[in-house]
């Protein structure tokens, strides 16, 4: 979390993200000290054993997550990339791009499109 750049429009780039998804193995008291310690709000669902927060769980924003997880199984059918055979982050992200590109054309020729 500390390495993140997220870029603005206007100025330098911001160092938090405003909110934070994760399920329900990230609902720990100290997960969510720490997000509220860096004023970032946790989109994260109680488990069934814990007490109700204070704060409404925003169900509109956790649904978005659904993109991203999406995305890491369609990276995952490569295997190149679920295993990391690449050792060097160049030739890593290499495969990842040439990844993405397969999928995009994928999803670009196909019939149901």
């Amino acid at each position: 979390m500390n390495d993140i750049a997220i870029p603005q429009p206007l100025g330098r780039p911001r160092k938090r993200p405003r909110r934070l998804a994760g399920d329900k193995a990230y609902s720990s008291h100290s997960i969510r000290e720490w997000l509220h310690a860096h004023r970032i709000s946790g989109v994260i669902p109680r488990k069934s054993n814990e007490r109700k927060g204070s704060h409404p769980f925003d169900q509109q924003s956790y649904r978005r997550r659904s993109v991203i997880e999406q995305c890491v199984g369609w990276l995952k059918e490569c295997r190149r990339i679920g295993t990391r055979f690449e050792k060097l982050a160049i030739s890593f992200m290499a495969m990842f791009k040439l990844a993405m590109i397969r999928r995009y054309l994928r999803l670009a020729f196909s019939d149901r499109a």
